[in-house]
């Protein structure tokens, strides 16, 4: 299932995968990854600077995650085109969810604006039976 937002132009949307080769239930370690595609709509070129991440676990753990850009670059976007990466997430439990942001910069002008991440969920598969 993939979850999706649009922000000031910026179109971010998000895939999930349970990784049950790099989980391991028994020491409460659960390991996905998330798929992100980062669209820009807008008429402007933009820049991905920083990112802010919700983390929750089903036992009410959270964390938060802050850094500049993703996975090691801070990609510029033209209009119409897109970014995307993947990356990965552990948790506690068999379940949880993330949600966050984006700070990205508007190359003409160098505005800076927030670009939503949806919250989405993460679920491993054996939790749906």
């Amino acid at each position: 299932m993939v979850t999706t937002t649009i922000t000031d132009g910026v179109k971010v949307s998000v895939e999930t995968q349970y990784q049950p080769e790099y989980s391991n239930p028994a020491n409460e370690h659960y390991m996905f990854a998330y798929k992100i595609n980062i669209e820009n709509l807008s008429n402007y070129t933009v820049q991905l600077m920083r990112r802010h991440w919700h983390i929750f676990d089903s036992n009410s753990t959270r964390r938060e995650v802050e850094g500049e850009g993703v996975v090691g670059v801070q990609p510029v976007i033209e209009p119409g085109h897109s970014h995307e990466y993947i990356s990965g997430c552990n948790l506690k439990t068999d379940m949880g969810s993330m949600k966050g942001e984006y700070e990205m910069v508007r190359l003409l002008d160098n505005t800076t604006f927030n670009v939503q991440i949806p919250e989405f969920y993460l679920i491993a598969p054996f939790k749906m039976n």
